[in-house]
């Protein structure tokens, strides 16, 4: 039976290097690489496709960057982007970048360190540094959740869909509508859904009194601290809140109970996201379901076919989304 020992000596390298090109790991020139590869197909020491793989430099793993592991937006993403690359023999392997610039950078460049063959990105951001890095990688990225220039990406009609929430607010008889949104370094969340809570009070002719705008971060916690700043600073209290995520909703809701007010007969609110939470919350909350699952798939499908064509591409797939009208709004 051929051995390692046998593959090193009829490529005339060391046991060594055989080892490192049959894990993918550690430096092999390309003429050891093609010597290894040769011997090991007409020995037929490891399956045809392993050796179709080392031939290719292929390792069939995918990176994924995820700005959080816990959140199940996240988790009903990358359970798409699994089921459409394990069908194709990939696996993934998950980098938590927790919300910081810079390590999101490093995990990126981490990944193409460990020879993944692409990676999907779950954007938060679009600066220069992030692109710049992405424009350096070897392996084709495709993103998720943000329109990256010169990238293929898979984005939500965050403005549209922002806007529907809104002109549910406004067909139900709500005009003090209050805001509470996130760091606008994040275009799709950030800038997006506030330029469509803006365009539609200035359409509907209404005055945003100061305090009714509030900056939080991605967690329930900061929804509760916006929602209290809201109320200690407005004169007038809002009769609604549209928050960018379920979870600034529902952190808004947990304050608005606490100052013994109830949603929605005193202030109605809504969010966008249609987490789980969203439903078993008292009352369900009014979201927007942007069916995160398919999104994996197509971000799954882009990179497999850049995979296939060996070619970088540009594409945009703009996801569709529905209204999920609940009990948080009267």
């Amino acid at each position: 039976m051929v051995n390692i020992n046998e593959i090193a000596r009829l490529a005339g390298v060391s046991r060594t290097t055989v080892s490192r090109a049959l894990n993918q790991s550690g430096y092999v020139s390309e003429k050891a690489r093609k010597k290894i590869t040769k011997v090991i197909e007409e020995t037929g020491y490891v399956p045809s496709e392993q050796a179709k793989s080392l031939r290719l430099q292929r390792t069939k793993v995918i990176g994924v960057v995820l700005p959080k592991i816990s959140t199940e937006t996240l988790g009903r993403i990358v359970e798409g982007i699994d089921e459409i690359l394990s069908a194709s023999g990939y696996q993934i392997l998950l980098a938590n970048s927790s919300l910081n610039k810079e390590k999101e950078i490093a995990q990126l460049k981490l990944l193409e360190s460990r020879r993944v063959d692409g990676i999907i990105l779950a954007a938060t951001n679009r600066e220069e540094t992030l692109m710049q890095t992405i424009r350096e990688l070897r392996v084709p990225l495709i993103a998720v959740g943000q329109d990256l220039p010169e990238v293929s990406s898979v984005i939500y009609d965050d403005f549209n869909a922002a806007k529907t929430i809104m002109k549910k607010m406004i067909s139900k008889g709500y005009r003090r509508i209050g805001f509470i949104g996130v760091e606008e370094t994040d275009q799709a969340v950030g800038q997006f859904r506030k330029q469509a809570y803006l365009d539609v009070m200035n359409e509907e002719n209404i005055e945003i009194q100061e305090g009714w705008m509030q900056q939080a971060d991605f967690n329930i916690q900061s929804g509760e601290a916006s929602m209290e700043a809201m109320l200690q600073v407005c004169s007038t209290r809002p009769e609604a809140v549209f928050a960018v995520t379920d979870r600034l909703a529902v952190g808004a809701m947990q304050t608005i109970r606490k100052r013994g007010l109830r949603v929605p007969e005193e202030i109605g609110i809504a969010g966008i996201g249609a987490s789980e939470i969203s439903r078993y919350v008292t009352p369900p909350l009014t979201t927007i379901d942007y069916q995160y699952e398919e999104a994996g798939r197509e971000s799954a499908r882009l990179l497999l076919e850049q995979l296939e064509s060996g070619k970088k591409s540009v594409k945009k797939s703009v996801m569709n989304y529905g209204l999920l009208e609940r009990d948080s709004l009267i």
